[in-house]
């Protein structure tokens, strides 16, 4: 029932909301701040690594994010797709290498209703901190990061990446 619906007008079981029910919400209307992070599922470079279920990045996501509402701070949330990233490389003896890897991408955005107050520093921190998580958690060195305008790549490779 919507506020603004009297209980005599309750709507039947299993009818949905009419196209006129529809408002705009209070304080959502603001920038859109897309972001994804890209993660491996392939352990290490070796060809031979293990790879992960897709499932191993929800379930490192859900508990990041349920460890920082518990503790009274603000999580982002978003969507899992696997992917593939295909690349190719020169060889030294001059033929084309070429491979692909398993991956993770979650997306989504910084939401103006729920994460508007946080300014961009805020929300690219808590990015990296999901993405370390879930780098650690997928034995991945190299992270890829997107937010907005900008994007990055986090290493655990050498203390000088």
């Amino acid at each position: 029932m919507s506020e603004n619906e009297s209980p005599s007008e309750k709507k039947p079981p299993g009818i949905g909301p009419r196209r006129e029910d529809y408002r705009l919400v209070a304080n959502s209307y603001g920038a859109r701040r897309d972001f994804r992070i890209t993660v491996g599922l392939r352990e290490g470079w070796d060809p031979e690594g293990r790879i992960y279920d897709i499932s191993e990045a929800v379930r490192t996501a859900h508990a990041w994010m349920r460890r920082r509402v518990s503790a009274g701070l603000p999580a982002l949330s978003g969507m899992f797709t696997r992917g593939d990233v295909t690349y190719a490389w020169p060889r030294p003896d001059g033929s084309i290498g070429s491979d692909r890897e398993p991956v993770a991408i979650f997306t989504g955005e910084a939401v103006h209703a729920y994460l508007g107050h946080l300014t961009d520093l805020e929300i690219e921190a808590m990015l990296n901190e999901l993405a370390i998580e879930l780098g650690a958690a997928l034995g991945q060195e190299r992270l890829y990061v997107a937010f907005c305008e900008r994007s990055w790549i986090l290493d655990a490779s050498s203390p000088e990446a």
